[in-house]
């Protein structure tokens, strides 16, 4: 989740998201966590499709089907409405804000052919979802997403925007700061590793005057920087409060390693139980000196800058280059499916295992996120998003949508 768009911005260091994608070992930030191997994950939900709704004859969709470009991380095979499980139970027009946002950078959409689809999507929006629907089939192609050895089930991982209470100086509470890239960032490569900011004077006197804000503890500003943005409920010196974004702004080029990993390796936590809640709690109850070890194992540390936020509905900006949508945009590797491509989703939600079949977009990537089947959906921001991307770890199938 360029992104965390330094790539989506996230903390590897590569995507919004990233994500990301939160995967600490396959949950905490999937954009620094590879998956697993297809063969370990559970069979996809199955169910039979619905029957995709009539959509009357017409020269776009007699238009011959027309090839994508080659993606040298997928293969794409035929399909048909027909195949999407669930498709005339989604919001389709719930797709509308995503695609004008996708719309809006067509440099960044793949082929020319989406030049005409997106005049088309743009000067008359639909009415409803029967409409939206029509639309989609009338204008667009369906092609089954696989690896390139034919495996047509991969990993949906999760990824969201953090939003933490901060302070604008330290005081009693907040006493943990968040930076600003420091002046002799580019001078030294790679640049002080975490510790070193933590504990040696000299790297400690660089960041002076940098701070941006102080959060209440060291595992807030860390889950900052693994997404890799968020937002701030900043209190104020005249004693306001004022919602900012946290943007990507740069790192130390230090390599990024997955804390949950550690935990395991030190046997604090169970192999698949590392997700983020998890960490937390392991905290609260850990010894202060085993949770600095812990913060320690990463060396790599994210620096922002801040951004106005005057529309609390707007999310970061992915590797696209427009704002995420939150259960509209996913990170994805844009080697298997490029950016701005419109896919049919067929996974879990991780809290209920309800089916999550929907309409997303392309619009952001990630460190892991590699390979066909693989996407990293954003939740959006708050409480309930960071609860369903922490624990997010689903099995899934993906088909692209594409012009005919």
């Amino acid at each position: 989740m360029s992104h965390m768009a330094a790539i989506g911005r996230r903390a590897a260091g590569q995507g919004w998201v990233g994500a990301i994608s939160v995967a600490i070992l396959g949950s905490l930030v999937a954009c620094a966590v590879a998956p697993p191997a297809p063969s370990t994950l559970p069979k996809p939900v199955e169910a039979e499709a619905s029957a995709a709704t009539p959509v009357p004859a017409s020269p776009q969709s007699q238009r011959p089907r027309q090839e994508p470009s080659p993606h040298p991380h997928a293969q794409w095979l035929p399909a048909s409405f027909a195949d999407l499980p669930g498709w005339d139970q989604d919001s389709a027009l719930a797709l509308w804000p995503a695609l004008r946002q996708s719309c809006a950078r067509l440099p960044a959409v793949s082929s020319p052919a989406w030049a005409p689809v997106c005049a088309r999507a743009l000067a008359k929006p639909p009415a409803d979802d029967a409409a939206a629907r029509a639309f989609l089939q009338r204008e667009l192609q369906v092609w089954r997403v696989q690896s390139l050895d034919g495996e047509p089930r991969g990993l949906a991982t999760g990824y969201f925007e953090p939003q933490v209470a901060a302070s604008r100086l330290p005081r009693p509470g907040f006493t943990v700061p968040l930076h600003r890239p420091p002046a002799d960032l580019g001078q030294r490569k790679p640049y002080w590793t975490r510790e070193q900011q933590d504990s040696l004077p000299a790297a400690r006197a660089a960041l002076r005057g940098q701070e941006i804000a102080y959060v209440a503890s060291p595992l807030d500003a860390l889950v900052l920087q693994i997404q890799g943005s968020g937002r701030l409920l900043v209190g104020e010196p005249d004693g306001s409060q004022r919602l900012l974004r946290l943007a990507f702004a740069g790192h130390n080029d230090q390599p990024y390693r997955s804390v949950g990993e550690w935990l395991i390796e030190q046997g604090e936590l169970k192999a698949g139980g590392a997700n983020w809640p998890a960490i937390r709690d392991w905290a609260a109850r850990a010894r202060p000196e085993r949770v600095k070890a812990m913060l320690w194992s990463n060396p790599r540390v994210i620096y922002f800058r801040e951004e106005p936020l005057p529309d609390e509905s707007i999310g970061p900006r992915g590797a696209q280059g427009v704002p995420l949508t939150a259960g509209r945009s996913v990170a994805v590797d844009p080697l298997a499916l490029p950016y701005g491509t419109p896919l049919w989703i067929d996974t879990t939600e991780p809290l209920s295992a309800s089916p999550l079949r929907r309409l997303v977009l392309a619009q952001d990537t990630g460190k892991a996120i590699t390979g066909a089947v693989r996407i990293d959906y954003f939740w959006g921001a708050g409480e309930q998003a960071e609860a369903q991307a922490g624990r997010m770890k689903q099995a899934l199938r993906v088909w692209a949508l594409w012009p005919r």
